[in-house]
């Protein structure tokens, strides 16, 4: 078993599938007033689920946690960072060098935290 959907709890589900839909250059295969549905790459969906309907009720929503997009390089990095800032993403974290690599962090509308990086030694 290996998880292949990930929801992600949201205050406007059409707003936000329009949003992912743009940022990740993914179609909305399904939309209802209360959820909506990406398909991602290698099998996996973004499932966009009303913070005020979801039952049971979510504790925590919007920046408990990262949505995180592995790069190749500090130049594809540099290039979604451009590319995010000139959607008027809020950016959270300027390109920087951390323990782990090169990355930025993000905001989306409701909150939830994009960051992208490449590993690096």
């Amino acid at each position: 078993m290996s998880p292949n959907f990930l929801i992600l709890y949201v205050d406007q589900p059409q707003r936000s599938a329009s949003f992912y839909s743009q940022l990740l250059d993914k179609p909305v295969i399904d939309a209802s007033e209360t959820f909506a549905l990406l398909p991602l790459d290698n099998g996996w969906m973004l499932g966009l689920w009303s913070r005020h309907t979801v039952e049971p009720a979510a504790l925590n929503t919007g920046g408990g946690a990262e949505v995180c997009f592995a790069l190749d390089s500090r130049e594809a990095v540099d290039a979604y960072y451009q590319r995010w800032t000139s959607m008027g993403l809020t950016i959270l974290q300027q390109p920087t060098r951390m323990d782990f690599g090169y990355t930025f962090t993000a905001q989306d509308p409701d909150g939830q935290r994009l960051r992208v990086f490449v590993v690096e030694d």
